[in-house]
């Protein structure tokens, strides 16, 4: 137990498995759609530009610290934003979903796209990092983020979102040398932005594979695991936690724990001590609240919070946070009421 620790002692202490006052919360989007003041930013700016306006991204990104009291900011961005520099076009639909303009589906695509240098082609978003870190001060962390390869892939191949990853899978398979290419291509631009991101001043970084749960235990293995590695292992020598993060993963994480990263994000479709058991305690934890239950009554979120508190334990690591995104309609008044649950009941 650690008594009157800042929050970013809080969170820095659960990734690295040491005791905390309270259990550090955040929440993937927490500064999106839900939020009436991001409403109205975005009523003037197209969510383009909130990205690449560093003023206007830094004071999204301080929005959910401000009014929700999380223990950590995450940089306000979009996975696909490196995409750009690579020699990729591609825009958002009215409800900001992602539209690949050319897909990357042949091997002479894959060889002319572009490995840049993120100060280059990314430095709207090191200059807003810089600029939240300013406001943040030493007491709250800063997470920054990238999405993983397999989840980049996906959506170069694609085209956008996808239920079923037909074309990503038919590549891997049946183009193995072309998948390969693309995946060493994405993993190297990836470390190389976790690292920018690093040096501009994120306490934390998390590796959002967000849909490589599509994936059976074999292909993830021998597919998209060893790049994953790749990139966890040259991180270390940042000496920053990282947070390796993947959703409908619970037929993955022994092999993500065994991919690396200092923290395992999980989704609500396992429970948490459950995941934790595969995960081994060598590891912390993030999640893993269905962010539907959000939409419930403030007693019913109150319920499901002490349930997954119970099921951390006494274990030192655990960082609280939704499955997945929190989805744009809901209510903000109950995300409030989550962050202040898990301050309340987790109290040492």
């Amino acid at each position: 137990m650690r008594k009157g620790l800042t929050k970013k002692q809080r969170f820095l202490n659960a990734c690295n498995r040491l005791p905390v006052d309270k259990t550090p919360v955040w929440i993937m989007r927490q500064a999106g759609r839900f939020m009436s003041a991001y409403r109205k930013k975005r009523q003037a700016h197209s969510f383009i530009e909130m990205c690449k306006e560093p003023e206007i991204a830094a004071e999204v990104t301080l929005l959910p610290v401000q009014r929700l009291d999380v223990d950590a900011a995450i940089i306000f961005a979009d996975i696909l934003l490196p995409l750009e520099g690579m020699g990729v076009g591609f825009g958002f639909t009215t409800h900001d979903g992602p539209v690949i303009h050319n897909p990357i589906r042949t091997a002479n695509q894959v060889n002319k796209l572009i490995i840049p240098q993120p100060e280059e082609s990314l430095g709207y978003v090191l200059t807003a990092i810089k600029l939240v870190k300013q406001e943040l001060g030493s007491d709250t962390p800063l997470i920054g983020f990238s999405g993983a390869p397999f989840t980049l892939a996906s959506y170069l191949i694609e085209g956008g979102h996808s239920q079923n990853y037909l074309l990503t899978k038919t590549m891997m398979l049946n183009a193995t040398d072309t998948w390969h290419a693309l995946m060493d291509k994405l993993s190297k631009i990836v470390l190389l932005y976790l690292g920018s991101q690093i040096k501009a001043g994120a306490d934390v970084v998390q590796l959002f594979d967000s849909w490589a749960g599509c994936l059976s235990p074999s292909d993830y293995e021998k597919y998209v695991m060893p790049y994953n590695r790749t990139i966890l292992s040259g991180l270390k020598k940042y000496k920053v936690p990282v947070i390796n993060f993947a959703t409908n993963n619970a037929g993955l994480l022994e092999l993500m724990s065994k991919s690396g990263g200092d923290v395992i994000g999980v989704d609500w479709r396992i429970s948490l001590d459950k995941a934790w058991k595969q995960i081994g305690y060598n590891k912390a934890i993030q999640g893993n609240l269905d962010p539907a239950v959000l939409f419930a009554s403030p007693s019913e979120i109150k319920k499901h919070v002490k349930s997954i508190l119970k099921m951390a334990g006494r274990h030192n690591g655990h960082i609280f946070n939704l499955g997945h995104g929190v989805l744009p309609t809901t209510p903000e008044p109950n995300v409030k009421a989550l962050v202040d649950f898990v301050h309340e009941l987790s109290e040492k």
